[in-house]
């Protein structure tokens, strides 16, 4: 059963390389009304992020390829979306990783696993930033 998005207007991106986190966070954001954008890597976010301009990101640190420190100062360096909050995802919750995740631009940081209640509510805390 998945909500319909247009209670919120919002459409977020979930980038993780963990097809569980990805999961687990689109039941979490459709069932409270929220648009979704799955990506399973930096660059398949950057491939996808001009086409559905999602209101918040919430990027991993850890995957292949391109990862969260580096995937958050790219969307942070463009003109289009350096507004967009994006929320770091991590299983590590230690001091240095929060503050290279400020470094690159992260609004916020986010410890994994999360609950729905936690992924909820940094979405309110943060989605009405990227907003004209």
């Amino acid at each position: 059963m998945t909500t319909s998005p247009q209670s919120t207007g919002l459409t977020i991106m979930v980038i993780d390389d963990s097809s569980t986190i990805r999961r687990s966070a689109e039941i979490f954001l459709t069932q409270a009304g929220y648009g979704v954008v799955l990506a399973d890597d930096g660059f398949d976010a950057l491939a996808k992020i001009n086409d559905h301009h999602p209101a918040l990101i919430f990027c991993d640190i850890l995957m292949p390829r391109l990862d969260g420190y580096q995937t958050c100062a790219l969307i942070k360096k463009s003109a289009r979306f350096h507004a967009t909050p994006v929320l770091m995802l991590s299983s590590k919750d230690g001091l240095f990783d929060r503050a290279r995740g400020a470094m690159v631009g992260a609004s916020a940081y986010l410890t994994k696993p999360f609950t729905k209640d936690s992924l909820l509510a940094a979405v309110r805390e943060h989605a009405s930033l990227g907003q004209p």
